[in-house]
Protein backbone atom coordinates (compact mmCIF):
# COMPACT_ATOMS: atom_id res chain seq x y z
CA UNK A 1 0.00 0.00 0.00
CA UNK A 2 1.39 3.47 -1.03
CA UNK A 3 2.89 5.44 2.32
CA UNK A 4 0.70 8.16 2.91
CA UNK A 5 2.97 11.26 4.02
CA UNK A 6 3.00 13.23 6.93
CA UNK A 7 1.07 16.20 5.00
CA UNK A 8 -1.57 14.02 4.11
CA UNK A 9 -1.97 11.81 7.45
CA UNK A 10 -2.83 15.33 9.35
CA UNK A 11 -5.48 16.00 6.72
CA UNK A 12 -7.06 12.84 7.03
CA UNK A 13 -7.16 12.55 11.05
CA UNK A 14 -8.99 14.41 13.58
CA UNK A 15 -12.52 15.20 14.72
CA UNK A 16 -13.70 17.53 12.68
CA UNK A 17 -16.91 16.97 10.38
CA UNK A 18 -17.76 17.53 6.88
CA UNK A 19 -15.07 16.55 4.80
CA UNK A 20 -13.91 17.15 1.07
CA UNK A 21 -11.89 15.31 -0.73
CA UNK A 22 -9.25 17.38 -2.97
CA UNK A 23 -7.73 14.63 -5.05
CA UNK A 24 -4.68 12.69 -5.36
CA UNK A 25 -5.93 11.31 -1.68
CA UNK A 26 -5.70 14.10 0.27
CA UNK A 27 -8.91 14.96 2.15
CA UNK A 28 -9.73 18.03 4.10
CA UNK A 29 -12.42 18.32 6.50
CA UNK A 30 -13.95 21.70 6.96
CA UNK A 31 -14.85 22.83 10.56
CA UNK A 32 -18.79 23.58 11.48
CA UNK A 33 -20.19 21.61 8.50
CA UNK A 34 -22.04 18.71 10.44
CA UNK A 35 -25.54 18.35 11.33
CA UNK A 36 -25.75 18.88 15.20
CA UNK A 37 -23.11 20.35 18.07
CA UNK A 38 -22.24 23.38 16.40
CA UNK A 39 -21.02 26.37 18.39
CA UNK A 40 -23.11 29.58 18.25
CA UNK A 41 -21.54 31.44 15.10
CA UNK A 42 -19.93 35.05 16.05
CA UNK A 43 -21.41 38.16 14.81
CA UNK A 44 -18.98 38.94 11.36
CA UNK A 45 -17.39 42.19 13.39
CA UNK A 46 -16.24 39.94 16.18
CA UNK A 47 -15.11 37.33 14.64
CA UNK A 48 -12.76 39.58 12.59
CA UNK A 49 -12.17 41.48 15.78
CA UNK A 50 -10.94 38.13 17.24
CA UNK A 51 -8.85 37.41 14.43
CA UNK A 52 -7.22 40.40 13.68
CA UNK A 53 -5.71 40.46 17.59
CA UNK A 54 -4.46 36.73 16.66
CA UNK A 55 -2.92 38.11 13.68
CA UNK A 56 -5.53 35.40 11.84
CA UNK A 57 -7.00 36.46 8.66
CA UNK A 58 -10.03 37.61 7.94
CA UNK A 59 -13.19 38.10 5.39
CA UNK A 60 -12.76 41.85 3.68
CA UNK A 61 -16.85 41.59 4.28
CA UNK A 62 -16.16 41.18 8.47
CA UNK A 63 -13.33 43.53 8.46
CA UNK A 64 -15.42 46.24 6.55
CA UNK A 65 -17.94 45.79 9.73
CA UNK A 66 -15.18 45.63 11.69
CA UNK A 67 -13.80 48.96 10.75
CA UNK A 68 -17.41 50.65 11.14
CA UNK A 69 -18.07 49.33 14.51
CA UNK A 70 -14.21 50.61 15.86
CA UNK A 71 -14.29 53.75 13.97
CA UNK A 72 -17.87 54.09 15.55
CA UNK A 73 -15.70 53.58 18.93
CA UNK A 74 -13.23 55.60 18.46
CA UNK A 75 -15.23 58.93 17.82
CA UNK A 76 -17.50 58.25 20.58
CA UNK A 77 -14.26 57.35 22.83
CA UNK A 78 -11.30 58.89 21.63
CA UNK A 79 -9.33 57.71 24.28
CA UNK A 80 -10.30 53.89 24.19
CA UNK A 81 -6.94 52.84 23.43
CA UNK A 82 -7.60 49.34 22.55
CA UNK A 83 -10.16 49.69 20.30
CA UNK A 84 -7.62 52.31 18.42
CA UNK A 85 -5.19 49.20 18.11
CA UNK A 86 -8.03 47.06 17.15
CA UNK A 87 -8.56 49.63 14.26
CA UNK A 88 -5.37 50.30 13.58
CA UNK A 89 -4.75 45.90 12.97
CA UNK A 90 -8.02 45.97 11.11
CA UNK A 91 -6.92 48.46 8.71
CA UNK A 92 -3.82 46.86 8.23
CA UNK A 93 -5.60 43.68 7.11
CA UNK A 94 -7.87 45.29 4.75
CA UNK A 95 -4.51 46.35 3.16
CA UNK A 96 -3.16 42.87 2.84
CA UNK A 97 -5.94 42.22 1.24
CA UNK A 98 -6.52 45.00 -1.47
CA UNK A 99 -4.65 47.32 -3.51
CA UNK A 100 -5.25 49.82 -1.04
CA UNK A 101 -1.96 50.22 0.70
CA UNK A 102 -1.38 53.90 0.05
CA UNK A 103 -4.57 55.02 2.20
CA UNK A 104 -4.84 51.91 4.23
CA UNK A 105 -1.86 51.54 5.85
CA UNK A 106 -0.81 54.94 6.78
CA UNK A 107 -4.41 54.54 8.70
CA UNK A 108 -3.74 51.86 10.55
CA UNK A 109 -0.26 53.88 11.58
CA UNK A 110 -1.84 56.48 12.58
CA UNK A 111 -4.24 54.35 14.76
CA UNK A 112 -1.99 52.39 16.17
CA UNK A 113 -0.12 55.85 17.16
CA UNK A 114 -3.48 57.31 18.25
CA UNK A 115 -3.72 54.28 20.75
CA UNK A 116 -0.06 54.30 21.83
CA UNK A 117 -0.42 58.45 22.74
CA UNK A 118 -3.76 57.67 24.49
CA UNK A 119 -2.02 54.73 26.83
CA UNK A 120 1.41 55.18 26.33
CA UNK A 121 2.88 52.45 28.88
CA UNK A 122 2.58 49.07 28.79
CA UNK A 123 0.47 48.94 25.62
CA UNK A 124 2.08 45.83 24.06
CA UNK A 125 -1.46 45.44 21.37
CA UNK A 126 -0.57 49.02 19.42
CA UNK A 127 2.99 47.57 19.61
CA UNK A 128 2.62 44.57 18.26
CA UNK A 129 0.51 46.18 15.61
CA UNK A 130 3.12 48.69 14.64
CA UNK A 131 5.39 45.73 14.46
CA UNK A 132 2.91 43.72 12.35
CA UNK A 133 2.69 47.38 10.21
CA UNK A 134 6.51 47.64 10.13
CA UNK A 135 6.83 43.38 8.51
CA UNK A 136 4.10 44.33 5.96
CA UNK A 137 5.79 47.70 4.40
CA UNK A 138 9.07 45.49 4.55
CA UNK A 139 10.65 47.70 6.50
CA UNK A 140 12.25 44.85 8.94
CA UNK A 141 14.24 46.72 11.39
CA UNK A 142 11.56 49.02 12.40
CA UNK A 143 9.40 45.66 12.89
CA UNK A 144 12.61 44.28 14.96
CA UNK A 145 12.46 47.24 16.94
CA UNK A 146 8.77 47.82 17.67
CA UNK A 147 8.48 43.82 18.35
CA UNK A 148 11.03 44.53 20.92
CA UNK A 149 8.66 46.61 22.77
CA UNK A 150 6.29 44.86 22.57
CA UNK A 151 8.09 41.86 23.76
CA UNK A 152 9.51 44.44 26.69
CA UNK A 153 6.27 45.46 27.26
CA UNK A 154 4.60 41.95 27.55
CA UNK A 155 7.27 39.03 27.68
CA UNK A 156 4.66 36.34 27.61
CA UNK A 157 2.11 38.07 24.92
CA UNK A 158 2.26 35.14 22.32
CA UNK A 159 1.78 37.31 19.44
CA UNK A 160 5.01 39.44 19.08
CA UNK A 161 6.80 37.15 19.03
CA UNK A 162 5.31 36.06 15.30
CA UNK A 163 6.53 39.45 14.56
CA UNK A 164 9.45 38.66 15.83
CA UNK A 165 9.88 35.51 13.22
CA UNK A 166 9.05 37.68 10.31
CA UNK A 167 11.25 40.25 11.59
CA UNK A 168 14.75 38.24 11.98
CA UNK A 169 13.73 36.64 8.70
CA UNK A 170 13.90 39.61 7.10
CA UNK A 171 16.61 40.60 8.66
CA UNK A 172 18.66 37.32 7.55
CA UNK A 173 18.89 36.00 11.12
CA UNK A 174 17.95 32.67 11.17
CA UNK A 175 18.69 31.49 14.39
CA UNK A 176 17.07 34.36 16.11
CA UNK A 177 13.88 33.57 14.52
CA UNK A 178 14.05 29.58 15.35
CA UNK A 179 14.58 31.10 18.79
CA UNK A 180 11.26 33.16 18.59
CA UNK A 181 9.52 30.24 17.18
CA UNK A 182 10.15 28.29 20.22
CA UNK A 183 9.42 30.92 22.57
CA UNK A 184 5.83 31.20 20.75
CA UNK A 185 5.18 27.29 20.33
CA UNK A 186 6.57 27.41 24.16
CA UNK A 187 3.34 30.33 25.06
CA UNK A 188 0.92 29.47 22.66
CA UNK A 189 -0.60 26.79 20.11
CA UNK A 190 -3.38 26.75 17.16
CA UNK A 191 -3.57 27.17 13.65
CA UNK A 192 -1.70 30.76 13.28
CA UNK A 193 1.46 29.01 15.36
CA UNK A 194 1.09 26.20 12.90
CA UNK A 195 1.35 28.53 10.09
CA UNK A 196 4.18 30.85 11.46
CA UNK A 197 6.00 26.77 12.20
CA UNK A 198 5.47 26.04 9.02
CA UNK A 199 7.48 29.21 7.69
CA UNK A 200 10.60 28.81 10.26
CA UNK A 201 10.19 24.84 8.98
CA UNK A 202 10.14 25.40 5.08
CA UNK A 203 13.51 28.14 5.63
CA UNK A 204 15.44 25.07 7.78
CA UNK A 205 14.42 22.41 4.51
CA UNK A 206 12.15 20.49 6.78
CA UNK A 207 9.41 20.26 3.70
CA UNK A 208 7.49 17.63 5.13
CA UNK A 209 6.99 19.27 8.41
CA UNK A 210 6.03 22.30 7.15
CA UNK A 211 3.35 21.12 4.74
CA UNK A 212 2.22 19.10 7.78
CA UNK A 213 2.06 22.08 10.37
CA UNK A 214 -0.40 24.03 7.43
CA UNK A 215 -2.42 21.16 6.67
CA UNK A 216 -3.08 21.03 10.77
CA UNK A 217 -3.38 24.83 10.85
CA UNK A 218 -5.82 24.44 7.76
CA UNK A 219 -7.96 21.76 9.61
CA UNK A 220 -8.10 24.04 12.57
CA UNK A 221 -9.17 27.08 11.26
CA UNK A 222 -11.71 29.19 12.74
CA UNK A 223 -13.17 31.15 9.39
CA UNK A 224 -13.37 29.83 5.81
CA UNK A 225 -11.32 33.13 5.05
CA UNK A 226 -8.60 31.86 7.97
CA UNK A 227 -8.63 28.15 6.58
CA UNK A 228 -8.47 29.21 3.26
CA UNK A 229 -5.18 31.32 3.99
CA UNK A 230 -3.57 28.50 5.03
CA UNK A 231 -4.85 26.29 1.94
CA UNK A 232 -3.06 29.37 -0.05
CA UNK A 233 0.17 28.74 1.77
CA UNK A 234 -0.01 24.92 1.53
CA UNK A 235 -0.34 25.44 -2.17
CA UNK A 236 2.82 28.00 -1.93
CA UNK A 237 4.75 25.07 -0.54
CA UNK A 238 3.35 22.90 -3.26
CA UNK A 239 4.63 24.92 -5.92
CA UNK A 240 7.34 24.88 -4.57
CA UNK A 241 8.12 21.51 -4.91
CA UNK A 242 7.44 21.55 -8.34
CA UNK A 243 3.69 19.80 -7.59
CA UNK A 244 1.42 21.46 -10.13
CA UNK A 245 -1.76 19.53 -9.11
CA UNK A 246 -1.15 19.31 -5.15
CA UNK A 247 -0.68 23.91 -5.89
CA UNK A 248 -3.62 23.53 -7.90
CA UNK A 249 -5.86 22.10 -6.01
CA UNK A 250 -5.05 24.13 -2.69
CA UNK A 251 -4.94 26.96 -4.88
CA UNK A 252 -8.51 26.22 -5.96
CA UNK A 253 -9.93 25.37 -2.73
CA UNK A 254 -8.94 28.70 -0.91
CA UNK A 255 -10.63 30.52 -3.94
CA UNK A 256 -13.78 28.86 -2.98
CA UNK A 257 -13.83 29.40 0.90
CA UNK A 258 -12.52 32.85 0.35
CA UNK A 259 -13.54 34.34 -3.08
CA UNK A 260 -11.40 37.47 -2.42
CA UNK A 261 -8.56 35.11 -1.85
CA UNK A 262 -6.43 37.31 -4.82
CA UNK A 263 -3.11 35.58 -3.91
CA UNK A 264 -4.56 32.10 -4.08
CA UNK A 265 -6.01 33.62 -7.83
CA UNK A 266 -2.49 34.34 -8.72
CA UNK A 267 -1.35 30.92 -7.49
CA UNK A 268 -3.49 29.00 -9.82
CA UNK A 269 -2.36 30.90 -12.39
CA UNK A 270 1.23 29.72 -11.92
CA UNK A 271 -0.13 26.20 -11.52
CA UNK A 272 -2.42 26.63 -14.36
CA UNK A 273 0.57 27.92 -16.45
CA UNK A 274 3.04 24.93 -15.66
CA UNK A 275 0.18 22.91 -16.60
CA UNK A 276 -0.11 24.05 -20.07
CA UNK A 277 -3.13 25.40 -19.74
CA UNK A 278 -2.70 29.07 -20.60
CA UNK A 279 -5.99 30.38 -21.44
CA UNK A 280 -7.23 29.79 -17.77
CA UNK A 281 -3.88 31.19 -16.24
CA UNK A 282 -3.97 34.17 -18.35
CA UNK A 283 -7.34 34.78 -16.83
CA UNK A 284 -6.75 33.43 -13.26
CA UNK A 285 -4.00 36.23 -13.34
CA UNK A 286 -6.27 39.27 -14.88
CA UNK A 287 -8.78 38.31 -11.88
CA UNK A 288 -5.93 38.49 -9.26
CA UNK A 289 -4.82 41.66 -10.71
CA UNK A 290 -8.70 43.21 -11.32
CA UNK A 291 -9.01 43.49 -7.66
CA UNK A 292 -4.98 43.44 -5.96
CA UNK A 293 -2.52 44.68 -8.67
CA UNK A 294 0.18 43.30 -6.68
CA UNK A 295 3.41 44.22 -8.23
CA UNK A 296 4.60 40.55 -7.78
CA UNK A 297 1.40 39.32 -9.43
CA UNK A 298 2.38 41.98 -12.71
CA UNK A 299 5.94 40.77 -13.01
CA UNK A 300 4.97 37.10 -12.66
CA UNK A 301 1.81 38.04 -15.65
CA UNK A 302 4.64 39.97 -17.41
CA UNK A 303 7.09 37.70 -17.61
CA UNK A 304 4.40 34.91 -18.87
CA UNK A 305 3.52 37.20 -21.93
CA UNK A 306 6.90 37.05 -22.88
CA UNK A 307 7.23 33.41 -22.57
CA UNK A 308 4.32 33.72 -25.22
CA UNK A 309 6.00 35.78 -26.97
CA UNK A 310 3.68 38.57 -26.51
CA UNK A 311 6.01 40.94 -25.92
CA UNK A 312 3.69 44.25 -25.87
CA UNK A 313 1.52 42.92 -23.39
CA UNK A 314 4.54 42.06 -21.16
CA UNK A 315 5.38 45.62 -21.50
CA UNK A 316 1.72 46.38 -20.33
CA UNK A 317 2.51 44.74 -17.08
CA UNK A 318 6.10 45.76 -16.66
CA UNK A 319 4.53 49.46 -16.75
CA UNK A 320 1.97 48.38 -13.69
CA UNK A 321 4.59 46.90 -11.52
CA UNK A 322 6.72 49.95 -11.67
CA UNK A 323 3.56 52.40 -11.28
CA UNK A 324 2.05 50.03 -8.36
CA UNK A 325 5.51 50.00 -6.50
CA UNK A 326 5.23 53.59 -6.69
CA UNK A 327 1.56 53.76 -5.17
CA UNK A 328 2.95 51.11 -2.61
CA UNK A 329 5.44 53.51 -2.04
CA UNK A 330 3.38 56.19 -0.85
CA UNK A 331 1.88 53.62 2.00
CA UNK A 332 5.56 52.93 3.25
CA UNK A 333 6.33 49.61 1.41
CA UNK A 334 9.59 48.79 0.20
CA UNK A 335 9.77 47.63 -2.89
CA UNK A 336 13.22 47.46 -4.22
CA UNK A 337 13.44 43.80 -4.33
CA UNK A 338 10.37 43.34 -6.32
CA UNK A 339 11.77 46.08 -8.36
CA UNK A 340 15.58 45.11 -8.45
CA UNK A 341 14.31 41.17 -9.42
CA UNK A 342 12.58 43.00 -12.29
CA UNK A 343 15.47 45.18 -13.24
CA UNK A 344 18.00 42.66 -13.29
CA UNK A 345 17.24 41.27 -16.52
CA UNK A 346 16.76 44.55 -18.05
CA UNK A 347 18.59 46.90 -16.52
CA UNK A 348 21.25 45.13 -14.27
CA UNK A 349 23.43 48.05 -13.59
CA UNK A 350 20.01 49.88 -11.50
CA UNK A 351 19.36 46.59 -10.11
CA UNK A 352 22.64 46.39 -8.21
CA UNK A 353 22.44 50.01 -6.95
CA UNK A 354 19.27 49.34 -5.69
CA UNK A 355 19.95 46.14 -3.96
CA UNK A 356 23.26 47.21 -2.84
CA UNK A 357 21.20 49.62 -0.33
CA UNK A 358 18.50 47.30 0.68
CA UNK A 359 21.29 44.15 1.18
CA UNK A 360 22.55 47.02 3.98
CA UNK A 361 19.75 48.15 4.93
CA UNK A 362 18.19 44.52 5.70
CA UNK A 363 20.11 41.27 5.01
CA UNK A 364 18.02 38.29 4.12
CA UNK A 365 18.50 35.35 2.01
CA UNK A 366 15.81 37.01 -0.57
CA UNK A 367 17.74 40.56 -1.06
CA UNK A 368 21.26 37.99 -1.41
CA UNK A 369 19.82 35.96 -4.56
CA UNK A 370 18.16 39.12 -6.22
CA UNK A 371 21.70 41.21 -5.42
CA UNK A 372 24.05 38.21 -6.91
CA UNK A 373 21.86 37.91 -9.81
CA UNK A 374 21.95 41.47 -10.60
CA UNK A 375 25.30 41.33 -10.36
CA UNK A 376 25.81 38.22 -12.45
CA UNK A 377 23.82 40.07 -15.39
CA UNK A 378 26.24 42.88 -14.95
CA UNK A 379 29.16 41.05 -15.52
CA UNK A 380 30.42 40.83 -11.61
CA UNK A 381 30.37 37.49 -11.51
CA UNK A 382 32.64 36.73 -8.83
CA UNK A 383 30.81 38.95 -6.64
CA UNK A 384 27.74 37.64 -7.65
CA UNK A 385 29.16 33.99 -6.52
CA UNK A 386 29.36 35.20 -2.87
CA UNK A 387 25.75 36.29 -2.71
CA UNK A 388 24.49 33.32 -4.43
CA UNK A 389 26.02 31.07 -1.88
CA UNK A 390 24.90 33.19 0.96
CA UNK A 391 21.29 32.46 -0.42
CA UNK A 392 21.81 28.37 -0.89
CA UNK A 393 24.17 27.71 1.76
CA UNK A 394 23.28 26.28 5.11
CA UNK A 395 25.10 28.37 7.01
CA UNK A 396 23.84 31.51 6.53
CA UNK A 397 20.32 30.01 6.66
CA UNK A 398 20.08 29.58 2.85
CA UNK A 399 18.58 25.29 3.78
CA UNK A 400 15.17 26.01 1.69
CA UNK A 401 15.28 24.47 -1.64
CA UNK A 402 14.31 26.83 -3.82
CA UNK A 403 14.76 26.66 -7.56
CA UNK A 404 15.26 29.72 -9.24
CA UNK A 405 17.96 30.47 -6.32
CA UNK A 406 19.79 27.54 -6.70
CA UNK A 407 19.08 28.08 -10.19
CA UNK A 408 20.63 31.58 -10.18
CA UNK A 409 23.75 29.98 -8.59
CA UNK A 410 24.10 27.27 -11.47
CA UNK A 411 24.33 29.97 -14.41
CA UNK A 412 26.88 32.18 -12.16
CA UNK A 413 29.33 29.11 -11.69
CA UNK A 414 28.69 28.26 -15.43
CA UNK A 415 29.77 31.67 -16.86
CA UNK A 416 32.94 31.41 -14.07
CA UNK A 417 33.74 27.95 -15.88
CA UNK A 418 32.65 25.70 -12.84
CA UNK A 419 31.00 23.18 -15.30
CA UNK A 420 30.89 20.40 -12.99
CA UNK A 421 29.08 22.39 -9.86
CA UNK A 422 27.03 24.37 -12.47
CA UNK A 423 25.92 20.73 -13.94
CA UNK A 424 24.86 19.59 -10.36
CA UNK A 425 23.22 22.43 -9.67
CA UNK A 426 21.22 23.15 -12.68
CA UNK A 427 20.20 19.12 -12.20
CA UNK A 428 19.23 20.34 -8.74
CA UNK A 429 17.08 23.28 -9.82
CA UNK A 430 15.20 20.98 -12.09
CA UNK A 431 14.60 18.20 -9.52
CA UNK A 432 13.04 20.83 -7.06
CA UNK A 433 11.00 22.47 -9.60
CA UNK A 434 10.71 22.13 -13.42
CA UNK A 435 8.59 24.90 -13.65
CA UNK A 436 9.85 27.89 -11.68
CA UNK A 437 9.53 30.20 -14.43
CA UNK A 438 7.87 30.13 -17.64
CA UNK A 439 10.82 32.26 -19.09
CA UNK A 440 13.86 30.49 -17.13
CA UNK A 441 12.19 27.56 -17.16
CA UNK A 442 13.26 26.72 -20.29
CA UNK A 443 16.97 28.45 -20.25
CA UNK A 444 17.69 25.96 -17.33
CA UNK A 445 16.95 22.69 -19.23
CA UNK A 446 18.71 23.94 -22.33
CA UNK A 447 21.53 24.63 -20.17
CA UNK A 448 21.83 21.10 -18.57
CA UNK A 449 21.42 19.55 -21.96
CA UNK A 450 24.09 22.06 -23.02
CA UNK A 451 26.36 20.82 -20.17
CA UNK A 452 25.47 17.09 -20.78
CA UNK A 453 26.09 14.51 -18.32
CA UNK A 454 29.00 14.39 -15.57
CA UNK A 455 31.94 13.01 -17.18
CA UNK A 456 33.13 9.25 -16.33
CA UNK A 457 35.78 8.92 -13.65
CA UNK A 458 38.97 8.38 -15.23
CA UNK A 459 40.59 5.08 -15.25
CA UNK A 460 43.81 4.21 -12.79
CA UNK A 461 46.72 3.51 -14.25
CA UNK A 462 47.55 -0.31 -14.89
Amino acid sequence: MEKVSRFRRRLLVGSLVGCLALGGGVLLCLPGEGPAGQAPVAAPGAQAGSAVRAGAPAALADLAELVDERESRVRAHPRDARSWAVLGAAYLEQGRRTADVAALYPKAERALRTSLKARPENNAEALDGLAALANARRDFPAALAWGEAARKAAPRRWTTYAQLIDAYTGLGDYKKARKALDRLTALHSGPVVRARAAGVYWDQGRREDAQAALADAAAAAASPAEQAAWLEQGGQLAWERGERENALRHFQEAVRLDPDMRAAQAGQGRALAALGRTTEALNAYRMALAKQPSPQYALELGELYESLGLAQAARVQYDLLRARVRVEAAGGVDGDLVLGRFEADRDPALAVRRLRAEWRRQPGIAVADALGWALHRAGHDREALRFAMKATDRVHGGAMRSAPYVYHLAMIERTLGAEGPARRHLREALQINPYFSPLLGPVARAAAEQLGDEPAPAEPPA
